[in-house]
């Protein structure tokens, strides 16, 4: 009797949890009531703003003068000269002065809960952010600009645009232009072929591009959420590429889209049949060597736990373990973990009852509310007012085509890890016992990104305290994926790309993530080549390349990129 009530909910809600929003409203209304004093610090902060801003707005008509208050620093709403002149940089002002003190009433309020007070301060941005003058016609002067210049073309192009993509998502279908960039067409053109295969992954073992490699074999880990070609776009910013021209063995997972009859499949059919039957198909191939085996965003966490299980036997396959983006401790997961709580997780599951999955679409919506400034509003403004239209990349391509998630998988995950931060906390099951990530003892290279809204490098930092092996730890310039994708050279090598980077003995990196950032040199350019010598140092020398022996299907082999990277 639930289940129909709560799947209409879910799909109203878009898949966000009424229930838990309302709770953390609730919890800060209340306490709001009763806290007078905060109250009163918070009108007497709102006249102070007030008598600032009738302050700026009248000495702004006269000349320049200060600002009331500075955007924040990746706000680039009203940076454009256009914003400047009254009365429009009297209007910015008024709406971040506003934006101020909306999280001033969402902060430090006496006996709120510290998760609802995240909650209730992200979703009140997310309104405010709706009625920024930037997404408006009458308060935007670079779109009233441009309405003049073209006679209103530009409003009648964003209308366009916006058809499209409301019959596009009504529709189910994808968005404009990312069929420029199908997997084996235009992207995943890395030469390989698929040599082993199960009910979950196919492994592809990529040509070698040299006459010698690495003795040690390189295996991949990609998460499940999205498809592994993201490390294989096009060849100018492919890391498999790079890494197979510097003389490197490349395996890599290529996760299978699951539908409605894998719903049972959990973390341990992940782990399974996914890392460990790899490591084992690597090593079936490498019997007398080492490999070195690196995971990325939620791969990553898996792949520590499996290098944990390995780490504890006799015999150790893995030489080195790499984690990019990939969280271990889940105690601070950034605003992701807004969405995790016992409500939305229930939520969720009324959700996948249906179908046995999470869309990829509900996964990427999710990823879009986290980052709205730039990957909602923004696109309002230039496609929909502008009437420009944003070129489609091959990073943006890859990002609409999303996968499904099991329904016991996305249960387990969000439970075991986000909600109750076992593996961390050595309680995660794996293999009928607990996992201890202590057991780790080879050495560990972690990358990281600045602003990483999925991984926050604060919480992947902690990885170093729970290890017991010397960590390489990374911090490079951009996000979660344009951080990563980072070709140190070519047209799509980014020319303000940096990193920090420093290595520590077990156990004697800084407590203090600010300490280590203080502390860590910079360099310039991409992080591909500083990973590169790094493997190289931890390899025993070169031998020399074969040709890669894969599955036959009707007496031909299976090439590159195989045939789960196509499942829709």
């Amino acid at each position: 009797m639930d289940l129909p009530l709560k799947l209409g909910l879910a799909r109203l809600a878009n898949g966000i949890s009424p229930s838990s929003v309302t709770m953390a409203y609730s919890d800060w209304l209340t306490h709001l009531l009763v806290s007078p004093s905060k109250r009163a610090d918070l009108a007497s902060s709102a006249l102070r703003k007030t008598l600032t801003w009738l302050q700026y707005s009248t000495h702004a008509w006269h000349g320049d003068c200060h600002r009331c208050v500075e955007p924040a620093p990746h706000d680039k709403r009203f940076s454009p000269q256009e914003w400047q002149a009254p009365p429009f940089s009297a209007l910015s002002q008024a709406f971040l002065l506003q934006e101020q003190w909306w999280h001033e009433a969402a902060s430090d309020v006496r006996g709120v809960s510290g998760h609802h007070q995240e909650v209730v301060d992200f979703t009140l941005r997310q309104w405010i952010d709706m009625w920024s003058p930037s997404n408006f016609i009458a308060t935007n002067p670079q779109v009233q600009q441009r309405t003049l210049g073209t006679g209103g073309a530009n409003l009648a192009t964003g209308f366009a645009n916006w058809s499209r993509d409301a019959l596009a998502v009504l529709g189910g279908g994808k968005p404009r232009g990312v069929e420029q960039f199908l997997p084996g067409q235009a992207v995943a053109l890395t030469p390989g072929k698929v040599v082993f295969r199960n009910r979950l992954i196919e492994l592809i073992q990529y040509e070698p591009a040299t006459p010698r490699v690495d003795a040690q074999p390189l295996l991949i880990v990609p998460s499940w959420i999205m498809k592994y070609y993201i490390l294989d776009l096009t060849p100018e910013d492919s890391l498999v590429r790079y890494l197979v021209g510097e003389g490197h063995t490349v395996f890599m997972v290529s996760w299978k889209n699951p539908g409605s009859d894998d719903r049972e499949l959990g973390m341990e059919d992940y782990l399974q049949l996914g890392v460990m039957a790899a490591v084992k198909a690597v090593h079936a191939r490498y019997p007398d060597t080492g490999m070195h085996a690196a995971g990325y965003c939620l791969g990553g966490t898996l792949l520590a736990i499996a290098a944990a299980l390995l780490g504890s036997r006799r015999a150790n396959p893995l030489q080195t373990v790499t984690l990019l983006a990939g969280q271990v401790d889940f105690h601070e997961p950034g605003e992701l973990g807004l969405f995790i709580d016992e409500s939305q997780i229930a939520f969720l599951e009324d959700l996948m009852a249906e179908h046995g999955y999470l869309d990829g679409r509900q996964m990427a919506g999710a990823f879009q509310l986290i980052n709205s400034k730039d990957l909602v509003w923004s696109k309002l403004v230039y496609e929909y007012l502008m009437g420009a239209q944003t070129p489609v990349t091959a990073l943006r391509a890859w990002n609409a085509d999303a996968t499904r998630l099991p329904a016991r998988m996305h249960s387990e995950y969000l439970r075991r890890l986000y909600l109750r931060n076992d593996l961390a906390e050595g309680r995660y099951p794996a293999q009928g016992r607990p996992v201890s990530l202590g057991d780790i003892q080879v050495p560990l290279f972690v990358v990281s990104t600045e602003r990483d809204h999925v991984s926050p490098w604060h919480s992947v930092y902690k990885v170093q305290r729970l290890v017991r092996s010397p960590v390489s730890f990374l911090l490079t310039s951009g996000g979660h994926n344009v951080g990563i994708v980072n070709p140190p050279a070519g047209p799509l090598a980014h020319p303000q790309a940096s990193y920090r980077f420093d290595t520590h003995a077990a156990g004697a990196a800084p407590a203090d993530p600010q300490a280590w950032l203080q502390a860590a040199p910079t360099f310039e350019g991409s992080w591909w080549p500083c990973w590169h010598h790094w493997l190289a140092r931890h390899s025993s020398g070169k031998v020399k390349a074969q040709p890669v022996t894969g599955l036959l299907k009707a007496g031909e082999p299976v090439l590159a990129p195989g045939t789960y990277v196509h499942q829709d």
